[in-house]
C-alpha cells in the first residue's frame, strides 16, 4: 500500500490514463498491417518505433484534431521510410480506436475501487472516439476528460491543469495512474501528484525517478490505497 507521511495514502480522486494503461492500445498491430505490404518484415520493429516518436511529437504542437494528428504521423512515417503515403491507413486507425477493449485485469481491479474513491480519465482522445472504450472498462467513471475539452494533448500540462479545474481539485490531493512516463508520468512528477503509479505493460522501462510505486497490473492497484 501506498504510505505517506506514515498514513495510506487515500486520494480524493485517482486519474488514469485510457489507452495503454486501462484498453489494450494495437497502434502498432494495425500499423505492421498497413505498412506490411510495402516494408520487409525485418523492418517493422524499427518503423512502429518511428510511429509511435512522430504520434508523441504531434502532441507537443498546438492542439488538432486526433484524426489529423493521426494522418501527419502515419504520414511522417511513410516519409521516413520512403514508402507511399496512404491517408487511408490513418483514417483507419482512428476509426477502430472505439471498438478496442481493456487488458484482462481493469475490470475486477477497477470494480474494487470505483464505489470508495471517485475515478477520472485523462486521454489523449476525442470526445467522440472515447466513450464506446469506457463502456468496455467495466467500472464507472466519475469523469472523463479529453485532450479535445482540454484543447491540449499530454504530456502538456495544460491538459492536466484542465482537469485540476473541472474537479476542483489539487494534484497533490490524486493519485495519477499510467503505463507511460513521456505522456503522463513525467508531467505527474512535474505537478507533483500525491502518487504516481506506473503500470508496466512492457510499453516503456521503468525510471523510479518519475513513480512512486510500480505495479504489474490494475489488480494490484486496490491494496495500494488500503481496499
Amino acid at each position: 500500500m501506498t504510505i505517506r507521511d506514515g498514513h495510506i495514502f487515500r486520494p480524493k480522486y485517482i486519474s488514469f490514463d485510457c489507452y495503454g494503461t486501462l484498453i489494450r492500445f494495437r497502434m502498432s498491430e494495425m500499423a505492421r498491417e498497413f505498412f506490411g505490404d510495402r516494408l520487409p518484415e525485418q523492418h517493422m520493429d524499427r518503423m512502429c518505433e518511428d510511429f509511435a516518436q512522430f504520434r508523441f511529437d504531434e502532441t507537443l504542437d498546438a492542439w488538432k484534431p486526433y484524426r489529423e494528428l493521426l494522418r501527419n504521423a502515419v504520414r511522417r512515417t511513410a516519409e521516413k521510410w520512403k514508402v507511399e503515403y496512404r491517408e487511408r491507413d490513418a483514417d483507419a486507425v482512428y476509426e477502430t480506436v472505439p471498438t478496442w477493449g481493456p487488458h484482462p485485469d481493469v475490470p475486477g481491479g477497477l470494480a474494487k475501487i470505483a464505489d470508495k474513491i471517485p475515478l477520472v480519465i485523462l486521454s489523449n482522445a476525442m470526445n467522440e472516439q472515447i466513450g464506446s472504450n469506457v463502456e468496455k472498462l467495466g467500472a464507472p467513471f466519475h469523469r472523463v476528460y479529453t485532450a479535445e475539452s482540454a484543447q491540449a494533448y499530454k504530456p502538456r500540462m495544460q491538459a492536466f491543469e484542465y482537469m485540476f479545474d473541472k474537479l476542483g481539485c489539487g494534484p497533490e490531493e490524486m493519485m495519477h495512474v499510467s503505463s507511460s512516463f513521456r505522456y503522463d508520468q513525467n508531467t505527474a512528477t512535474d505537478l507533483r501528484f500525491g502518487c504516481r503509479v506506473f503500470v508496466a505493460r512492457g510499453h516503456e522501462p521503468s525510471n523510479a525517478n518519475y513513480r512512486d510505486v510500480e505495479i504489474p497490473h490494475i489488480g494490484c492497484l486496490p491494496a495500494l490505497v488500503g481496499l
